[in-house]
């Protein structure tokens, strides 16, 4: 059980480690933080780590053909592999300030939370295990992945398990990741997919050539089509039409504007169907506008492309991974739930093989230019507990 490995001597020795090491995790969060790191560009805060993650003594670590950087902590023998990772992008572009504010406990800046601290941190329980001579049966893979936020689409993740020399062989599979509440437990993908929809026609003057068709209302009118479709409460599952742009003058009828739409749901098969009611309702609004207005300079047409697909599903709540970050939760006061998001634990999920995402600790503002972590050292001992703990256990510790 999770509690015997959380009252063993090496467990406790671990965590005053922990304790006495602090300054060095909040220095190394601030350092990796400062880093840029905006998905498609993580190789300069990839570097950073890799170097970090020899300098703590793993072995064969190395960046793959994706961009993530990993190194192995060997177990005892013949025993399975086990992921713990946290993603090195951020959703920032290049040239956001970065520069750590620290205002009494708390540490602001853009990504600090998602994820940054997380890769700190995953160091800190590396060091921590070894100071304390933990043993594990199983190998355990610490992986620093790329491609995690936005149109990143989890390529890292992806290519880990379906491409990277480690293919096949990860038995299990946890992600630490920015404030999610405490003793929440992601064991469910909530699938996602996002388009660019463009819609092409002849263009011209907006009043000598008043009457011809215009890609425009038919982007309009796929838009109003969308906001009516249906969706159930549960499976949880959501659209929407997120960013437009287009046209050539404001005395145009423009001839190419541009939709991206986001459609999620918790539900592979409900993703499905309003993928297709999606795809009906735009092809109605094209066929709309050509029958309303004139085609003789060209009929107005529409071109798709994907810009994410990342997959729907869920664990066995019952799992042994599952079970050992509930107790986890509870053993360290926590109230645990299990719920659905889109994380680095959707691929495992997708494949069948048992994933989580856990909460780093305390924060808030994800996303966001004020986006801040508490790095108040007995409250971040308390927290960082969840994902050691059931690394641990899962890992097969020896008690």
């Amino acid at each position: 059980m999770v509690e015997s490995v959380m009252k063993s001597p090496a467990y406790q020795e671990a965590l005053r480690h922990l304790a006495a090491n602090h300054a060095r995790f909040v220095e190394e969060t601030i350092r990796l933080t400062e880093i840029p790191a905006p998905f498609f560009g993580e190789e300069e805060r990839g570097r950073a780590y890799l170097e970090m993650l020899r300098e703590a003594g793993l072995e064969e670590c190395e960046t793959d053909a994706e961009g993530n950087v990993m190194g192995l902590r060997r177990g005892l023998g013949n025993g399975q592999l086990i992921v713990v990772a946290a993603h090195l992008d951020t959703v920032f572009p290049p040239g956001t300030d970065l520069k750590v504010r620290r205002e009494g406990t708390r540490l602001y800046a853009p990504g600090i939370g998602d994820d940054t601290r997380s890769l700190a941190m995953n160091l800190a329980f590396l060091r921590a295990m070894d100071a304390a001579g933990i043993q594990t049966r199983h190998d355990i893979l610490f992986v620093g992945n790329v491609g995690e936020e936005g149109l990143g689409d989890l390529r890292g993740i992806r290519f880990l398990f379906q491409h990277g020399r480690y293919a096949g062989r990860i038995a299990a599979f946890i992600s630490v990741e920015g404030p999610m509440g405490m003793g929440t437990v992601v064991s469910g993908a909530t699938g996602s997919l996002r388009y660019r929809v463009t819609f092409r026609g002849p263009g011209g003057h907006s009043f000598m050539d008043f009457g011809i068709v215009s890609p425009s209302f038919a982007l309009a009118e796929a838009m109003a089509g969308l906001s009516r479709l249906p969706v159930p409460a549960s499976p949880r599952t959501t659209f929407s039409a997120s960013v437009i742009g287009g046209g050539t003058s404001v005395n145009s009828i423009p001839n190419e504007v541009w939709l991206e739409v986001d459609l999620r749901s918790d539900s592979a098969q409900e993703l499905a169907r309003i993928d297709a009611a999606f795809k009906s309702v735009v092809g109605k609004a094209v066929d709309a506008e050509n029958a309303a207005r004139s085609t003789a300079k060209g009929a107005v047409t529409v071109e798709w492309k994907k810009i994410g697909d990342r997959p729907a599903g869920a664990i066995d709540r019952d799992s042994a991974l599952v079970a050992n970050a509930t107790a986890a939760a509870k053993a360290l006061g926590f109230a645990p739930k299990t719920v659905a998001s889109s994380t680095d634990a959707s691929i495992p999920i997708s494949m069948g093989i048992p994933g989580i995402a856990l909460s780093a600790g305390a924060g808030a503002g994800a996303h966001t230019l004020d986006e801040w972590v508490d790095v108040e050292p007995g409250q971040t001992l308390h927290d960082m507990q969840l994902a050691f703990a059931t690394l641990l256990k899962t890992a097969d510790m020896e008690v």
